[in-house]
């Protein structure tokens, strides 16, 4: 029949399923996503985010797929990545943790130690260019030096700098994404302390993106996630905070966050807008007698003396 609109879960598929079609790992393919390699829509369900199937066709067409896709979203932890770029494991620490080195995940092992991963196509860039010759090979220049004296390391802040990238993509346009993205990752005095608000904070956390999932809630592993995850550097925490103010000005300009309506105090009468209507008495029904009322007798001889006039 001409004008049928085919269904949603025809033209879209969740994430599982695009990441099989695509012969991903789910952690490739959410990598993919966060890369804008692959491109995904809201689901108008309220669920997470769904791939296109005209987006699915288009990365299948594309050469050398898949081996192609899934070589722009490997990753190489420390002495994976030292091999890449032929130095040394510490020598590639110490290129991390001064910051040049720029982590994309990271995950917690079974003794809590955080493990950083890289990009390969990053490390193999970084390594091909003349100007970072003098960073591989020979004594490691002063600054870095004196900077790891001093226990500098930038990977959790770099991390953070490169995550809010991929949760402002996924917002958009959208104000309130925006800033809900920007509020993940300061701690929630400082969210409090901006927004004061706390219908606006309560539509922050409605619009919070999810971040990435270590251990189970409110285990020591999440914990240290959490940590990792939230800034801390002042001037870092000054970034975020100012661009949360700025943010929530634009949103709030767009639309307010939803209240509830007011509800009214039950020991609050309301004050009549016009005079009452006058109430008609009552019409006695006189087809039943009134219970209980002595018309006769010794009663009603009294109440007709004490109406005779006095002598």
């Amino acid at each position: 029949m001409s004008g049928t609109i085919a269904k949603p879960d025809r033209l879209t598929c969740a994430a599982g399923r695009a990441a099989r079609e695509l012969d991903l790992k789910r952690g490739e393919f959410d990598l993919a996503v966060n890369l804008g390699l692959i491109r995904t829509v809201p689901d108008e369900g309220g669920g997470g985010r769904r791939v296109a199937r005209a987006e699915l066709d288009r990365l299948r067409a594309e050469a050398g797929f898949p081996e192609a896709l899934r070589e722009r979203v490997a990753t190489a932890g420390t002495s994976e990545g030292a091999k890449l770029m032929d130095v040394t494991p510490t020598r590639f620490t110490s290129l991390a943790r001064f910051g040049l080195l720029v982590p994309v995940r990271f995950y917690l092992n079974r003794y809590r130690t955080v493990v950083w991963l890289y990009l390969a196509e990053e490390l193999r860039q970084f390594a091909s260019e003349e100007s970072n010759a003098r960073l591989l090979t020979g004594r490691a220049p002063a600054e870095v030096r004196e900077g790891l004296k001093t226990g500098l390391d930038r990977r959790p802040r770099n991390w953070r700098g490169r995550h809010i990238g991929f949760l402002l993509r996924q917002a958009g346009d959208d104000p309130w994404a925006h800033a809900a993205a920007v509020a993940c990752l300061l701690d929630p005095a400082d969210v409090a302390d901006v927004v004061e608000d706390p219908y606006e904070r309560d539509h922050l956390d409605r619009c919070r993106p999810r971040l990435p999932a270590h251990g189970a809630p409110g285990s020591p592993a999440a914990e240290r996630a959490q940590e990792l995850m939230t800034a801390s550097e002042p001037d870092e925490v000054a970034w975020f905070r100012a661009d949360l103010a700025h943010t929530m000005e634009t949103a709030r300009r767009q639309g307010p966050a939803p209240r509830p309506a007011p509800v009214p105090d039950p020991g609050q009468v309301p004050a009549p807008t016009s005079a009452p209507e006058p109430v008609a008495a009552p019409v006695e029904d006189r087809s039943v007698p009134p219970a209980h009322t002595p018309s006769h007798g010794l009663l009603g001889w009294l109440r007709r003396r004490g109406r005779r006039p006095a002598g």
